[in-house]
C-alpha cells in the first residue's frame, strides 16, 4: 500500500492529446516490493494496539467470563507476501502462513469466582487475500477493495498465574472464539487502512509549485493500465507559468515508455514536458537578465563600455564617448529541447538590447542584437544526474538600431568566443558534479539507467528502502 504512493508521488489533463510523463511498475518491480512488505507488515504487527477481547463460555453448570487484555505482538513471522497483477484491475495481495506470538493478561469471572493472570497466545497460520482495483479518480490514482478473504489456522493459549489450572478443560472453547474474532477483524482493518489510503492519495494535489515562477501539472490522463506484466501511469505532465498559466503553442506527442523487465520502475518525460516548463519560465518573464560590467569576468577581453565597443560599433565613441553600458539579454521565444539517440539538442532564439548608462542611471538605448544559438550534449546517470553540453551554432543579427547600421561578424566572433571561455565552463563543471536522483522519505533510487530517444527520455531505476536496504 505504500508502495502506491511512493509510485505515484515518484510520478506526477491536458489540451494535448497524448501524456507527457509516464511511469511503469514490472513484475520485478513487485517481486521486489514483496520483500519491502513483508518487513513493513511485520513493523507495524507488532507496533499494532490489539483491543481487549470479552466473551463468555458456556460449561454447561454456568457460564465463564472471560477478558483478555493489554495484548501486543511480540513476534511475528512470515514469508513474503505475493504480489500479482491482474490485468484490468490492479493488484491482489496474498499472505501465507504469518504466525504471530502474543503476551497479555487474562481475568475471568465465574460467579463469584474471580481470577487472572497472564496468557501467551500463537495463532497459526493466518492466510489473507486482498484484490485491489487501481482507477483515476478526477486525475488521482484511487485504490479500493474489491475482494478480501482471512482465515485463521490454528490459536494455542498458555495461561499462567491464578487458579489457571481450573480452565485447562475449556481452553479449545476459547481458543474457537478467538480464533473466530482474529479472523472477523482482519478484512475490516484491511479495509480501514485501504480508506486511509485512499484519502491519502486524494489528498496528493495534482499540481505541485516549482519555485518561484511555475507550476506542474500532474493529474491522471486516463486509467491505470495494468497487465499481467506491468502497471502504467499516463500523466498530464506540463508546466504552468504561476502569474499567468496559457497552453503553450505546441502539443504533447505519442510515445511509449520501455518495458524493462530487469528494473522495477521505468519513467520517461517527452520533450513536451520540458518545453512546456520553457514556455512557462518565458511567460513569467523570468528568462531574462540585466548584464552590468561589474558582472563580467576582469579577465574577458572587452567590457562594458563605449570605448571598447567602439572597436565594433564605431558610431559609439562619437555619440555616447566614455560612458558605461547596460544588456538586457532575454529570450525572445521558447528555447526548445529535443530529444534524439543519445543526443540533447537545444535551441535558443534571444535577444541582447544594450544601452548607454548616463551619470544619473539613465538608459540611452543604442541598439538591439538577435541572437540564435544551438547547443547540443548528453546526459548520463552514475550516482548523480550528469552531463555536457557544447555550442553548435551561434549568429547575431542586427535587429533594430538607434545609432544607425553596423557590421557584426566581429561582435558574433566575440560572443562565441565568451561563451566558450565562460558560459559553457561554468555549465559543464555544474553538470559534471551532477544533481542527486529525486528521492522519497525512505525511500532511495538505486542502479539508475538513462536513456535517451527519440522524443523522451527514460530512466530505469530499483528503489531501495532506506530503513531496510530492501
Amino acid at each position: 500500500m505504500q508502495l502506491v504512493i511512493f509510485f505515484l508521488m515518484i510520478v506526477t489533463y491536458t489540451h494535448a492529446d497524448y501524456p507527457a510523463l509516464k511511469a511503469l511498475l514490472s513484475e520485478k518491480g513487485l517481486r521486489d516490493v514483496s520483500q519491502m512488505l513483508s518487513v513493513q507488515i511485520q513493523s507495524k504487527l507488532k507496533s499494532t494496539e490489539i483491543p481487549e477481547v470479552r466473551g463468555g463460555v458456556d460449561i454447561k453448570i454456568g457460564t465463564v467470563y472471560y477478558v483478555l487484555s493489554n495484548m501486543r505482538v511480540v513476534q511475528c513471522s512470515m514469508p513474503d507476501p505475493s504480489l500479482v497483477f491482474v490485468e484490468g484491475t490492479g493488484v491482489s495481495v496474498e499472505v501465507s502462513q504469518l504466525t504471530l506470538a502474543i503476551n497479555g493478561n487474562w481475568a475471568t469471572q465465574f460467579g463469584i469466582i474471580h481470577d487472572g493472570g497472564s496468557f501467551d497466545l500463537a495463532v497459526y497460520n493466518i492466510h489473507i487475500y486482498t484484490l485491489l482495483q487501481l482507477a483515476d479518480d478526477a486525475g488521482r490514482l484511487s485504490i479500493t477493495t474489491v475482494q478480501c478473504s482471512a482465515n485463521v489456522g490454528d490459536v494455542n493459549i498458555q495461561f499462567h498465574g491464578g487458579a489457571s489450572i481450573f480452565f485447562k478443560p475449556f481452553i479449545s472453547a476459547f481458543s474457537g472464539q478467538i480464533s473466530e474474532m482474529i479472523r472477523e477483524k482482519i478484512c475490516p482493518a484491511i479495509q480501514q487502512a485501504i480508506i486511509g489510503l485512499e484519502t491519502t492519495l486524494q489528498e496528493i494535489p495534482v499540481n505541485i509549485p516549482v519555485g518561484q515562477y511555475i507550476s506542474l501539472s500532474i493529474p491522471l490522463t486516463s486509467s491505470p493500465a495494468v497487465t499481467e506484466q506491468s502497471f502504467e501511469l499516463d500523466i498530464k505532465g506540463e508546466f504552468y507559468s504561476r502569474s499567468s498559466p496559457s497552453e503553450p503553442p505546441f502539443s504533447a506527442s505519442v510515445f511509449d515508455v520501455p518495458y524493462a523487465e530487469n528494473y522495477m520502475l521505468s519513467v520517461a518525460a517527452s520533450e513536451f514536458l520540458v518545453n512546456s516548463a520553457a514556455y512557462a519560465f518565458l511567460s513569467s518573464g523570468a528568462l531574462q537578465i540585466n548584464i552590468t560590467d561589474d558582472m563580467i569576468p576582469k579577465i574577458s577581453p572587452i567590457h562594458l563600455n563605449t570605448s571598447q565597443f567602439g572597436a565594433f560599433v564605431p558610431q559609439l565613441r562619437t555619440l555616447y564617448p566614455n560612458m558605461e553600458m547596460q544588456v538586457l539579454l532575454y529570450a525572445s521565444e521558447t528555447p526548445l529541447f529535443s530529444f534524439s539517440s543519445g543526443v540533447i539538442d537545444i535551441h535558443v532564439p534571444a535577444a541582447a538590447k544594450f544601452s548607454a548608462v548616463k551619470p544619473d542611471g539613465t538608459l540611452v538605448p543604442l541598439f538591439r542584437l538577435d541572437v540564435d544559438g544551438s547547443f547540443s550534449g548528453s546526459a548520463r546517470i552514475d550516482q548523480n544526474l550528469t552531463g555536457a553540453f557544447q555550442l553548435k551554432n551561434l549568429t547575431l543579427t542586427l535587429g533594430s538600431s538607434e545609432i544607425g547600421d553596423f557590421k557584426t561578424d566581429t561582435l558574433e566572433q566575440m560572443a562565441v568566443m565568451a561563451v566558450k571561455m565562460f558560459v559553457l565552463p561554468k555549465l559543464d563543471a555544474a553538470l559534471k558534479a551532477g544533481f542527486p536522483l529525486p528521492t522519497l522519505k525512505g525511500f532511495s533510487l538505486i542502479n539508475s539507467q538513462l536513456l535517451i530517444k527519440n522524443g523522451f527520455v527514460a530512466i530505469f531505476t530499483d528503489v531501495q528502502d532506506s530503513l531496510t536496504g530492501l
